[in-house]
């Protein structure tokens, strides 16, 4: 039996959707094209893709009966009211992270593609970051006896990001918050899932009126005994672990993150590609346990090999196949309560 194809329309025509959805799709032939990228001006600096539709005429892409999922890949600022207008076309949608702005806004959106027997889910690709899947595998694997504490960071040096004003008037929709802990917040709840409680804290380090530039979040998982943090800085000149993975038997600690960005910044796609966002051996993760009988093991852990088209292999199923998506409404909801919570005072 021949799979069906799906067909994707992209609204937004950047990095975004040039670098870190569209490779991705396009690794899965056999399952989706892209049919139509729309943008509200057309050229820029991303080549044409053969064979894709390119146009500024937005209704007409949504009008399109061919078009199965709307994908869009713009500033978050406009997520609601595209993802909003997308859906009302009948159409299966992603939308990039974090979502939208609130978590009334996320409820909306939900029940109205209820409504019209549609899906929207938000794009958490990192849910497929090696990184991460590696310091599960080691949590899995028992080697570390009962875990008690994950910690995780993304940190990075942008001085320019630090000093940018957003015209004296804060905007929490364009910080680290809302731009990178929705991936750190995601893979936790991915994890652990929806916390019992939690302390959010993010901080404005070039003061007010400036994006919020670093966050600390401790997610308390009462049942299992396990306190989860994602902890990140704009301004980290020496970046902190990836994971930290603690347990009653040992450690496991995993420096380097994900290798697949460096690589799409290259512009060194998985299409053709075998070693595609592959780590070196020296960007293993360490694992110190004691086993059982007391002994002590020191290991270099292989990273998990994984690809970003693994949220395509999912939305495939969700679509095509009626499965359920990847990333849950109430998966969602929980973060953006996070992120609402952590930026509640900052003006």
């Amino acid at each position: 039996m021949t799979e069906r194809i799906l067909s994707i329309g992209f609204i937004g025509n950047g990095k975004g959707a040039n670098r870190y959805h569209m490779p991705f799709s396009q690794a899965l032939p056999e399952k989706f094209r892209i049919k139509t990228v729309y943008s509200p001006h057309l050229g820029g600096p991303w080549p044409e893709i053969p064979g894709v539709e390119y146009t500024n005429d937005l209704e007409a892409m949504l009008a399109d009966p061919e078009i199965d999922i709307v994908e869009i890949s713009t500033p978050h600022s406009t997520h609601y009211a595209l993802t909003k207008q997308a859906l009302e076309a009948g159409k299966h949608v992603v939308c990039d992270k974090a979502f939208v702005g609130t978590v009334a806004e996320a409820e909306e959106l939900y029940a109205l593609a209820d409504s019209k027997g549609v899906t929207v889910q938000c794009y958490q690709n990192r849910r497929f970051d090696s990184d991460y899947l590696t310091a599960k595998a080691v949590a899995e694997s028992g080697k570390l006896g009962r875990v008690y504490e994950v910690v995780t960071h993304y940190d990075y040096w942008r001085e320019a990001f630090y000093q940018m004003a957003n015209e004296g008037e804060y905007s929490r929709l364009n910080g680290i918050v809302y731009g990178h802990s929705c991936h750190c917040v995601d893979q936790l709840i991915a994890w652990f899932g929806v916390p019992d409680r939690w302390n959010a804290e993010a901080r404005q380090l070039g003061g007010e009126g400036r994006p919020d530039t670093c966050f600390d979040f401790d997610l308390y998982y009462d049942e299992l005994g396990i306190k989860a943090t994602a902890a990140s800085s704009y301004l980290a000149a020496i970046q902190r672990p990836s994971f930290e993975v603690y347990g009653t038997r040992g450690t496991f600690v995993k420096v380097e993150k994900d290798q697949q960005e460096r690589d799409l910044k290259r512009f060194y796609l998985p299409a053709g590609h075998p070693d595609f966002g592959l780590d070196e051996p020296s960007q293993y993760g360490i694992l110190r346990y004691y086993d059982e009988g007391g002994a002590f093991h020191e290991e270099r852990v292989e990273t998990v090999r994984s690809t970003y088209s693994g949220f395509y292999e999912a939305l495939y199923e969700t679509v095509a196949n009626g499965a359920s998506q990847l990333v849950r409404p109430e998966e969602t909801i929980a973060q953006l309560r996070i992120l609402e919570d952590a930026t509640k005072e900052l003006k």
